[in-house]
């Protein structure tokens, strides 16, 4: 089954890193650079929500933590998956995206494509979400 999934990142090596990934394996993908890219996508009057959305944290204007405490508040994207794509993994951010429910939370630099892949697939199927399973999160 195909799905829809916006990734969103400022940095552009990694967003197309991501959007081939998930493109070869036959997936819609709308990838932004930024929250208020995000933002707009969702408030399009045609946009269709999509299946899940990879998010960054830090990124220039709206970050991450703040576009999804905007989704969260306007009910734009009801029902998507959202999942936290970042290289921040500290607790506390880790604690930040859970109370803003966050469907999964993903550390960059320690997961490969091939597990943000398998990961995002898995969320949006509804596996449960595992902390201890959940694709390089911060074991500190």
């Amino acid at each position: 089954m195909a799905y829809r999934i916006y990734i969103v990142d400022d940095d552009r090596f990694l967003l197309d890193l991501y959007a081939v990934k998930f493109k070869n394996a036959g997936h819609e993908i709308n990838a932004l650079g930024s929250g208020e890219e995000l933002l707009a996508a969702l408030k399009k009057p045609d946009a269709k929500a999509p299946d899940a959305i990879l998010l960054d944290l830090i990124m220039p204007g709206i970050g991450g933590l703040e576009a999804l405490a905007t989704m969260r508040k306007e009910n734009l994207a009801k029902g998507t998956k959202v999942i936290i794509l970042s290289n921040q993994g500290q607790p506390s951010d880790i604690e930040k995206a859970k109370q803003l429910q966050a469907d999964g939370y993903i550390v960059k630099a320690s997961a490969i494509p091939s597990e943000v892949f398998a990961e995002t697939i898995r969320i949006i199927k509804g596996g449960a979400v595992d902390d201890s399973s959940t694709a390089g999160k911060s074991r500190s």
